[in-house]
């Protein structure tokens, strides 16, 4: 255990590369509310006024896609006159072969992480936890604020003492504003309704740095500010940099897609773990190959914090859980249309979705007859 630092960002909605997460998610739901077995890659690039969207479909679903990104740009606050183009083409034939099977298969290869810790009450790590909770509470000020734009982001820096959090040393907040307001404005507004209502008093001190929109100007946004592309955002999305991460973005694919699903999973199950008492902290790798249904590979380290030895601890993780690409979606019922939850603030945390809850374990009688 060590003293350090450790940093995580995240943005709203209206950061550029959210915007396409945003969009993709919601056509995603579409296709789903549609035909719940619909295979979508759909993504999403923006760049001042033209959105391209792309990718691939095999879905019996009717999808107005310029409809769908026009609502949620308006959605997300802007309501500039946007330009649509479409180049969508259906999911390959050799991987639709390798997927629908009598049992669903790994869309492709790949592998995944998931990640928990008892630093926070959603078992996330504080860093990412709290840039999401101040990158949400900034959402909800710039939507107050006709002054604030929608683009934004956060970023925390979390004191750990002894490995444990101690307290937070830099917070920096960053808004889209007119040219009308100004700076000593935005610093009041960030200060009281996004900084002192969501971080707790605890950790803030009088050491505490803060930099307000310390680039001095933040008038141009969105993707008039800087392009964006569905999935560049993955760090925000997953732990902040804290759990390591695979080799696959999450938003636009649909359940089949084990980057997404797979990921989800091994949330579920490391979450599981830490809540029921096996560890402090748990991390797990899993690993598909294409056209199969079980995983090549399952690793869990719990740091040295487990009740149990890792080998232990998998083996209970086998006698509760199951990584079959079916049953992952089964038990997560993840052809609900729930996608769009996902896009901003972070894929896991979030209490509304399935893999957030927890579940009593069965712990092996051998197992529990040798902690005894």
């Amino acid at each position: 255990m060590k003293d350090y630092i450790f940093t995580s960002e995240s943005v709203t909605l209206g950061h550029p590369d959210k915007i396409c997460d945003f969009i993709a998610d919601c056509i995603l739901d579409e296709a789903l509310k549609q035909d719940k077995y619909s295979k979508m890659a759909v993504e999403v690039t923006i760049k001042d006024e033209i959105v391209f969207i792309y990718g691939e479909a095999s879905t019996n679903a009717k999808i107005d896609y310029e409809q769908i990104a026009k609502q949620c740009l308006r959605e997300i606050g802007y309501h500039e006159d946007y330009h649509v183009i479409l180049k969508i083409s259906k999911q390959s034939k050799e991987i639709h072969q390798a997927v629908d099977k009598q049992e669903v298969c790994a869309g492709d290869q790949g592998i995944m992480f998931g990640y928990a810790c008892r630093e926070t009450e959603s078992y996330m790590p504080a860093p990412i936890y709290y840039a999401h909770q101040l990158a949400f509470a900034l959402s909800l000020a710039q939507k107050r604020h006709d002054f604030l734009g929608p683009d934004g982001k956060t970023q925390v820096s979390v004191e750990y003492k002894n490995g444990q959090v101690a307290r937070i040393d830099t917070i920096v907040v960053s808004t889209q504003h007119t040219a009308m307001a100004s700076l000593d404005q935005i610093k009041e507004v960030v200060m009281q309704e996004v900084i002192q209502s969501t971080i707790p008093d605890g950790l803030l001190d009088e050491d505490t740095k803060y930099y307000i929109n310390p680039s001095g100007s933040f008038i141009v946004g969105g993707s008039f500010g800087d392009s964006g592309t569905t999935g560049r955002k993955i760090i925000c999305d997953t732990y902040g940099g804290m759990g390591r991460i695979g080799g696959g973005c999450l938003s636009s694919k649909d359940p089949s897609k084990v980057d997404r699903t797979g990921a989800y999973y091994a949330r579920y199950v490391a979450k599981n773990i830490v809540a029921n008492g096996l560890a402090d902290r748990c991390e797990i790798q899993v690993s598909y190959a294409i056209g199969q249904a079980k995983p090549i590979s399952l690793m869990i380290d719990t740091f040295g914090t487990g009740l149990f030895s890792d080998q232990q601890i998998e083996e209970i993780v086998e006698n509760n859980f199951d990584f079959c690409v079916q049953h992952m979606i089964d038990e997560l019922d993840l052809y609900q249309p729930i996608y769009h939850l996902t896009s901003c603030y972070g894929h896991f945390g979030k209490e509304i979705l399935t893999w957030e809850k927890v579940k009593k374990l069965n712990i092996p009688d051998h197992l529990m007859k040798k902690e005894g």
